[in-house]
């Protein structure tokens, strides 16, 4: 079996599976969501946010839970990156600072852009366009060429705090997928989805 196809049957399964086993987190998140709404109301506005990011050198709209006040989301300006903002708690909503960032629940309808092929469940995290044209200027073009994840090596290597850090583990990873054979990736990618599992059960969350 080719890398393609193997890697497209390990992120369509388990991205439907990990969608129906997680529906109550999904419930518990809308209801918390809702209530913060009801209770405040610069916590108002859409469930969901989408953001500009780049996999395989095509554009596509990221999908999170929203978790920024409505006065934050109108002082952005250009393009769209919400992280920026989530370091200040006070940009916050009540479910997103006591849900959904401290677990990165926010990530979680990034699985239904698995599903749709937008991105893959392992791989480099997807950039900005801005971000990915500076990183390619500097002679790292990986981000063009090789599909998006969900999670990465990158992530679960929770001490690989610099760029180039980031950078090495993620081109490691983009070599074997091109080298190392189906049979190999995809073990990997399972360990990988294990490893991330782990990290947010101790509740440090993803990076990327």
């Amino acid at each position: 079996m080719s890398y393609p196809v193997a890697k497209r049957i390990l992120d369509e399964s388990v991205a439907v599976v990990l969608l129906l086993v997680l529906s109550p987190v999904f419930a518990f998140i809308f209801v918390a969501m809702g209530l913060g709404s009801a209770l405040r109301r610069a916590d108002r506005g859409g469930w969901l946010y989408r953001e500009r990011r780049i996999s395989r050198g095509r554009e596509f709209e990221l999908l999170k839970f929203r978790t920024l006040r409505r006065d934050a989301l109108a002082g952005m300006r250009g393009e769209s990156h919400v992280r920026l903002l989530e370091a200040d708690e006070s940009n916050l909503t009540w479910a997103g600072r006591r849900i959904l960032k401290p677990w990165y629940l926010d990530e979680l309808p990034q699985l239904w852009n698995v599903v749709r092929g937008d991105m893959s469940l392992v791989g480099p995290r997807p950039w900005p366009p801005s971000m990915v044209a500076t990183q390619t200027a500097q002679g790292l073009s990986y981000r063009n060429e090789f599909v998006a994840g969900w999670t990465g090596p990158a992530q679960v290597q929770k001490g690989a705090t610099e760029t180039s850090g980031y950078a090495a583990l993620d081109l490691a990873y983009v070599e074997l997928a091109r080298a190392g054979g189906a049979g190999k990736l995809v073990r990997t990618d399972l360990a990988i989805l294990w490893q991330t599992v782990r990290v947010l059960a101790r509740g440090e969350g993803l990076q990327f």
